[in-house]
């Protein structure tokens, strides 16, 4: 949150706009693919270690589908529904306000994102007043969601394909899969794939981002019932070792360099791209994700959260439309290479968001406190 705020102070006080703009596009090389040209600090940023990030994340959804909350298919139900229609409600409501402009109908996914991270720490922030289930839900949500996000980047947003270099990439990851069926245990050997696999999708056409979730899927995982992880647990370890990097240095940094926008003027807001997104963020989320929950729950095809009030689930839903890391991330695909789009598109995605938030960690403390 400080490194967003930083950088929306940076990209528009008078003295500091012009030097952000040169540090975050700088040319540092050097050309790893015709295609993306000389590397930038934004290039390192996005490309780079956002793969780390998405590893971080890959690992994360596969801890969860073998030995966490969606390891067994009552379990996996409401936050799937919930998940999809959160992603769906919310692409109908951007391309209904600004999908009549065929430049802008490419950002349709990028309301569909949560923000994990940032959805869970406005959470947090209630501390007891929120009940444990709901931050559970939550969170589970927020995975599947991330499932859904990573495969429209791969679907949606690869715009040609080398098949060379496409091949090369599931050779490396056979590779890898076969060294877990053959036991292979150490943290390193499974790294060095994920640098390979990395390299070969960002020769293959296919962003490089996505080598990260493919190459979590390969890292062997030991299922611990009932315990938080395992000693002997690959994936476990590398959960672990990559945590701290990823929150306090990988997520910032990318904050920082992708949340500067300078904003004209107040009605810069409700042009259709910003307006569209913000819209699909604060109300498709909520109406896609609480309508989902009721529905299942009024069906009886699931049931609601333990603990939690109706008013409760609705705060939650509230703060799914925090986008923020992965909304940004998409939106620089989707508009990429047109500065101006991608700027117009950040101002919504931080402009939905934060209503999102202040929504939602309202909602959550006065029903806290009614509930206690």
């Amino acid at each position: 949150m400080a490194a967003a705020a930083l950088a929306m102070l940076a990209a528009n006080l008078p003295w500091s706009s012009e030097a952000y703009q040169h540090l975050v596009h700088a040319e540092t090389g050097p050309v790893l693919t015709p295609k993306l040209g000389p590397m930038t600090v934004h290039l390192w940023i996005n490309d780079g270690l956002m793969a780390v990030f998405f590893l971080f994340v890959g690992l994360e959804i596969k801890r969860e589908l073998v030995d966490g909350e969606l390891a067994r298919p009552q379990d996996r139900l409401l936050p799937v529904l919930a998940a999809v229609a959160g992603m769906a409600v919310p692409a109908l409501i951007y391309l209904a306000i600004a999908g009549d402009v065929a430049a802008l109908r490419r950002g349709w996914a990028i309301p569909a994102a949560t923000d994990i991270a940032f959805a869970i720490g406005v959470m947090a922030l209630l501390g007891k007043r929120v009940p444990a289930s709901l931050k559970l839900f939550l969170t589970t949500v927020a995975i599947v969601d991330d499932m859904g996000a990573v495969a429209i980047i791969a679907v949606f947003y690869t715009a040609s394909l080398d098949l060379v270099a496409a091949m090369l990439g599931l050779l490396i990851l056979a590779g890898m899969f076969a060294m877990n069926r053959f036991g292979v245990r150490a943290i390193w050997p499974y790294l060095l794939g994920f640098l390979l696999l990395w390299y070969a999708e960002l020769l293959s056409g296919v962003h490089a981002t996505v080598a990260g979730v493919l190459a979590a899927m390969a890292v062997p995982v030991k299922p611990t019932p009932g315990a938080p992880d395992a000693a002997d647990s690959t994936l476990h370890r590398l959960e672990h070792a990559l945590s701290p990097w990823v929150a306090f240095l990988i997520v910032p940094i990318f904050g920082f360099a992708n949340a500067g926008v300078a904003v004209g003027n107040a009605g810069a807001a409700l042009a259709p791209l910003p307006l569209g997104i913000a819209a699909g963020l604060f109300l498709g989320k909520q109406i896609g994700v609480f309508g989902a929950v009721w529905a299942a729950v009024k069906l009886k095809w699931a049931s609601r959260p333990a603990n939690a009030g109706w008013a409760q689930i609705y705060g939650a839903a509230l703060l799914c439309g925090i986008g923020f890391t992965m909304s940004l991330f998409i939106g620089e695909l989707a508009f990429a290479p047109d500065r101006a789009l991608i700027d117009e598109a950040k101002l919504g995605v931080l402009t939905g968001s934060l209503v999102s938030a202040l929504a939602g960690w309202a909602v959550l403390r006065l029903a806290g406190r009614r509930s206690r």
